[in-house]
């Protein structure tokens, strides 16, 4: 995670590879190599807060400079039409990224040291900036932007704002808008403030112009903070919300010290650097109740990727009740047999459109009881839920939703996307897969097992084996229903009564469930089909580049994201599912495993390449498959997890199984 002088200055890369810090709270700090914004969700204080539960940006940037012998030395870069204003990437020596993001610059026979990292617990970032090789003392001239916007929003110069800054011992506060919290600004030495605030017009994100957004916004400063150093000196300067920190020199060392801890007990390897980039993921909102964030900068909380994520992000680094803790978590927000897919404040302002995460969270709550839950938790929370679950499914009669008279269910209308493919364009879905989807019935086969299995352990055994003959007539009819034999392939889904046997990953995922209707040659077909046609280095395709709709590249604006989204564009979060289907397809011979970890391997450079220490949401289905979406996935990074935890030491997979 270092990056030297001349990687750096590879401008146009460099504006590309984006770093992030996390509050635990689903706040962050995020910018570029060159610590210049290029979207709007960049910024150095991004928070929610009791005023505004979604995320603002309160503080975007400093505008750096260091003043001496009569010269100013800026260390901070923005960019106005297409130019950078100031330039402070020319005087760029190096950026490190662990255990936090850091940049040195060298201005003559000055060394200049910029570090980043936010509090965890509070809405609150630290930025310590040190100067040595100064003859003479130097001064740092801090002029802070706050545009206290919505972070999927633009700011522009208005009547509304107010620019009263209060003075504090050593800092500022203000609160420029009503219904907005009080942003504190404070340093660990003695600073002045000039009190001269200004408009800032026309900054530019050239990310999102790319993108196809408009991407410019006036940013406003309440004036210009001044701190002197002398030889060898530091100052801390904290920007938080709400509150703020009287003592940053002290709140900086112990967030320190917790780094220090957590970073000891990780492995080394790609495991480990992939722990960290999990622990971004991992948040308690308002209320404290622990969740996961699906994706950073732009996504919240999502229940499908939660939960597809979850058993990577804990289980397999052997957090076993911290899984249990946010499975327990989700049981208030479920209504009618469901959980919602976007998760709002409570249940009323929740998303419940999709079908499947309520059945992602019976997988989720399987490997958590597999990996040793608390046996009080599994039979006094998780399945009254599972039952809630299973029950309202075998009842559904719905057109959105029902249950045959095999057993199997058909979701989503032609209009509504109820899986996880669900991008839509001009209010249709792109990958129209109403009906009896090969995944959904698969994870529905493992719940109702799940079911009879926790049934059968509480003792309830009449009732256990009732759910036991649904899920061998689910079973048979999965395999009547789905299997094509004379293709040796399954349908990707099923529509009145019509096959779809379009190759795509859904397959992959019904192959890696334990327990699954498939038989072990089927899982074989299947995953000799998926090393054919869907694989890559970063990934599965969502779809075989042997169809006219294949979409190759994923660029463009939102209509052409949308349309290429799960047409052909790789996701790597399925790696995990196509490892866990080869092993339980072929077992863990030596040609097998050495395939397959140089899979996981190979994902090792990408960890620097779009979102430092992070994985990416997507990439182009075409080579050299550029990275895309989000620069931070959770699930990307949880399944990878999972399927290192998969090849590792303590699992031992005889045939077909995977233990």
């Amino acid at each position: 995670m270092h990056f030297s002088r001349d990687l750096c200055l590879q401008i146009d890369d460099a504006l590309q590879r984006q770093w992030l810090e996390t509050d635990g709270l689903g706040g962050y700090a995020s910018s570029t190599l060159l610590a210049c914004a290029t979207s709007r969700f960049h910024g150095l204080l991004v928070a929610t807060s009791r005023e505004q539960p979604a995320r603002h940006v309160f503080l975007a940037r400093f505008e750096e400079t260091f003043h001496g012998d009569g010269r100013d030395f800026p260390i901070s870069s923005a960019r106005y039409g297409g130019a950078f204003s100031p330039e402070g990437h020319r005087f760029v020596d190096r950026c490190d990224f662990v255990p936090r993001p850091s940049f040195t610059y060298r201005i003559g026979h000055v060394v200049v040291t910029r570090e980043i990292q936010m509090m965890h617990g509070r809405p609150a970032v630290l930025t310590r900036y040190a100067a040595s090789g100064q003859r003479k003392p130097i001064d740092l001239l801090l002029r802070p932007f706050l545009p206290c916007r919505r972070a999927d929003a633009l700011s522009w110069q208005n009547d509304g704002l107010r620019p009263d800054v209060e003075t504090l011992a050593s800092g500022i506060s203000v609160r420029p808008y009503e219904g907005l919290p009080r942003v504190f600004i404070t340093l660990s030495a003695e600073a002045s403030c000039d009190g001269r605030s200004a408009w800032y017009r026309g900054v530019e994100f050239q990310d999102d112009i790319r993108r196809g957004y408009d991407g410019h916004e006036d940013q406003w400063s309440p004036g210009v903070l001044r701190v002197t150093l002398t030889g060898g000196a530091e100052v801390v300067v904290a920007a938080a919300i709400g509150e703020a920190v009287l003592d940053p020199a002290a709140a900086w060392a112990a967030e320190t010290t917790r780094r220090d801890a957590a970073d000891a007990a990780r492995p080394a390897g790609a495991p480990g650097a992939l722990g960290r980039a999990a622990e971004q993921f991992l948040y308690r909102t308002e209320s404290g109740r622990p969740g996961v964030i699906a994706g950073y900068p732009w996504f919240e909380e999502w229940g499908r990727d939660t939960l597809i994520a979850l058993p990577g992000l804990t289980l397999a680094r052997g957090r076993v009740e911290e899984c249990g803790a946010v499975l327990s978590g989700l049981r208030p927000f479920l209504r009618g047999g469901r959980l919602p897919n976007v998760f709002g404040t409570d249940p009323a302002t929740s998303d419940y459109k999709a079908v499947d995460p309520a059945l992602w969270f019976g997988r989720a709550v399987r490997l958590y009881d597999e990996a040793g839950g608390d046996e009080g938790r599994l039979l006094g929370e998780l399945l009254p839920a599972l039952l809630e679950i299973a029950r309202t499914h075998r009842a559904a009669d719905g057109e959105a939703l029902s249950c045959d008279a095999q057993g199997l269910l058909s979701a989503g209308t032609p209009d509504v996307a109820a899986t996880w493919m669900d991008a839509v364009v001009d209010g249709r879905p792109v990958t129209p897969r109403n009906g009896q989807q090969i995944e959904v019935n698969a994870l529905w086969f493992l719940l109702v097992d799940t079911v009879a299995r926790l049934l059968e352990r509480r003792g309830d055994r009449a009732d256990a084996r009732g759910w036991r003959r649904l899920r061998d007539g689910i079973g048979e009819a999965f395999t009547q229903r789905f299997w094509i034999p004379e293709k040796n392939r399954p349908a990707d889904h099923v529509t009145d009564g019509v096959r779809d046997d379009t190759v795509r990953p859904n397959m992959v995922i019904a192959a890696a469930l334990d327990p699954s209707p498939l038989s072990r040659e089927q899982r074989q077909a299947i995953v000799l089909l998926s090393r054919g046609e869907l694989l890559t280095p970063r990934g599965l395709r969502t779809l075989s580049p042997r169809y006219l709709r294949y979409r190759g590249r994923f660029e463009g604006d939102q209509r052409a994201r949308d349309d290429a989204y799960h047409q052909g564009t790789v996701w790597p979060w399925l790696l995990g599912f196509h490892v866990e289907a080869e092993l339980r397809a072929f077992g863990r011979g030596a040609a097998v495993e050495r395939r397959l970890r140089g899979l996981l391997e190979g994902f090792e450079p990408h960890l620097g390449e779009h979102g430092v220490a992070q994985v990416s949401e997507v990439f182009d289905g075409d080579p050299p498959h550029r990275p895309g979406g989000c620069f931070a996935q959770a699930w990307s990074v949880g399944e990878l997890l999972r399927a290192h935890a998969l090849l590792g030491p303590r699992h031992v997979a005889r045939t077909g199984d995977v233990r």
